[in-house]
């Protein structure tokens, strides 16, 4: 199993090139199984995802900077166009919506574990792409860019824009974390 191994060459990539050290057939297929393979509350499979590569890569980060106004830096965006693609996660609401009214009783809950798998699957995607020799790091510009991205891509009402992952080759490897006192989050009792 190479799940600690891949979770643990994990880094926040940010000099990314469009050289992929793998096919993006092989992207493809590993992004497929990982969504299929994580787990989520009620097994109500709220994730979606979409890829974007080449030219519609490209196009997602100049119309990001343009959502924004000019409030973001250029650099920082041309830092993400960049990659070689990116990944953008949502949930969909509509599916909550159903478990909401199916199970009432855990209507409020649903929505939690909606983002709680796309946690899982974000760390999931990430750690494999690395283990083939792929970096990434995650942004946040939703909700800012929710409208935009749905009409590029032609996407419901009902899916939630969570994060957006550019991913690629890797141009430099960040400087080494320091290591920390884990026992400050970590309690054990026996």
């Amino acid at each position: 199993m190479n799940i600690y191994k891949g979770l643990k060459q994990r880094r926040s990539y940010y000099q990314l090139n469009k050289e992929l050290p793998v096919s993006t057939d092989e992207i493809h297929a590993l992004i497929d199984e990982v969504t299929e393979l994580v787990p989520d509350a009620f097994n109500m499979k709220s994730a979606r995802v979409v890829v974007a590569l080449g030219e519609k890569q490209d196009e997602l980060w100049d119309g990001i900077y343009d959502v924004f106004g000019g409030k973001v830096a250029r650099e920082k965006i041309d830092g993400f166009k960049a990659a070689a693609g990116t990944i953008l996660y949502f949930y969909d609401e509509e599916v909550v919506r159903g478990l909401q009214e199916k199970f009432a009783a855990y209507a409020e809950n649903f929505p939690v574990w909606a983002n709680q798998a796309n946690g899982m699957l974000q760390i999931n995607i990430w750690s494999a792409l690395r283990e083939l020799g792929v970096g990434a790091n995650i942004q946040h510009y939703n909700p800012v860019i929710d409208d935009f991205v749905r009409e590029k891509f032609g996407l419901p009402e009902s899916w939630k824009l969570v994060a957006q992952m550019p991913f690629g080759g890797i141009v430099m490897e960040p400087a080494p974390k320091d290591k920390e006192d884990i026992s400050e989050r970590v309690k054990f009792y026996e």
